[in-house]
């Protein structure tokens, strides 16, 4: 069903449905930025068309609806434990394409990566549903359209924002409490970005495991993980035992996220460390990105949002790295052409010499 309805009509759709779904959309919070006197954009619970901000690109994703920053997931004593009481409110998260496209890699990872899914992700993920906003603008250091990630068809429902009107196509009956007129329309994306991306159609691993490229990274990466936290495909977390003071035997585990960039992240038992530079954490962070994930599931990681470029205080810009990579890989493939042509050479003036 498409239907075209006022603001003040979606609102009543929104507050009928708010009886049943934590609604959660980007929300501008003021004076809550990087610095005291600028703002931040994430998702948070919404009530309302007015508290969603579409004019921006939020500085972060809508994976924390699925995956909170710190999750506990049980709390345990000498003898047993118990698994944290579920949040059983079913939730519904309005996103833009790329974020959509983002949840279908999350998903693969949590639900189709080994013998089983991850359990605490599976009881979020059964409960939520999604409405992907239209996108009529590129943002900066968006590249969405080069990841192919404009696009999105696996959502529940979608709008066009038209001034002070919504256009709203309903998929699934149980969001169908919207008011409005039946029309027809399709949803709007974004067809150029301000700058295309050159991905390598292949990577050869090994050849780009000490490629210099790398070096410059290891004085311009401080480390922060500002990347990973503003990446919406970024799944990698860390477990903590937090135990209780009044008896040091009791407490709780939680899941909080964590950062294949920053100090300690590949650190074992021993002392070693598999990842010591930075330039090392970049090329781990970006092959995973654009090729072993692909590797395995048969599409690019990376969505190209560019929240990662956005936030980065060092101006490290992930597009260019990935054209850097596609670079290494035509230099590789023009040498081993030019041997190739030399040993043919070789082998004509030789066997002409027998003659």
């Amino acid at each position: 069903m498409k239907l075209r309805l006022s603001i003040e009509e979606f609102d009543r759709g929104l507050e009928e449905l708010s009886k049943k779904y934590l609604i959660l959309a980007p929300r501008t919070f003021e004076k809550r930025g990087t610095y005291s006197d600028t703002d931040v954009v994430r998702y948070a619970k919404v009530n309302n068309f007015s508290e969603m901000n579409w004019e921006d690109k939020s500085h972060f994703p809508a994976k924390e609806a699925l995956l909170p920053v710190n999750e506990v997931l049980f709390y345990f004593t000498e003898d047993e434990y118990k698994v944290a009481a579920e949040d059983t409110r079913e939730r519904l998260v309005f996103l833009r394409a790329c974020d959509m496209n983002a949840v279908k890699r999350i998903d693969q990872i949590y639900l189709g990566n080994g013998a089983s899914n991850d359990f605490f992700y599976t009881r979020t993920r059964k409960k939520t549903k999604f409405v992907v906003v239209g996108c009529t603008k590129t943002f900066r250091n968006c590249f969405c359209v080069s990841m192919g990630t404009n696009k999105a068809d696996n959502y529940d429902a979608a709008m066009n924002i038209r001034g002070n009107e919504i256009q709203l196509e309903i998929r699934n009956e149980d969001l169908n409490v919207f008011s409005g007129r039946e029309i027809d329309f399709d949803i709007d994306y974004v067809t150029k970005n301000e700058f295309e991306v050159d991905l390598p159609e292949k990577v050869d691993f090994m050849y780009m495991q000490n490629h210099k490229m790398w070096d410059e990274y290891d004085t311009r990466c401080i480390a922060c993980g500002r990347c990973n936290y503003s990446c919406p495909t970024c799944t990698c977390f860390s477990m903590q035992d937090i135990h209780y003071k009044e008896n040091e035997n009791m407490g709780e585990r939680r899941r909080v996220w964590a950062s294949c960039q920053v100090d300690g992240y590949t650190n074992i038992a021993g002392g070693h460390s598999f990842r010591v530079k930075h330039g090392q954490r970049m090329r781990f962070k970006t092959l995973h990105k654009i090729h072993d994930y692909k590797k395995r599931f048969g599409e690019n990681m990376c969505v190209g949002c560019g929240r990662c470029d956005d936030m980065c205080p060092q101006y490290i810009s992930i597009s260019e790295a990935y054209e850097k990579v596609a670079h290494a890989m035509r230099e590789k493939d023009n040498e081993e052409l030019i041997s190739e042509v030399y040993e043919k050479v070789v082998k004509a003036m030789k066997e002409k010499r027998e003659e």
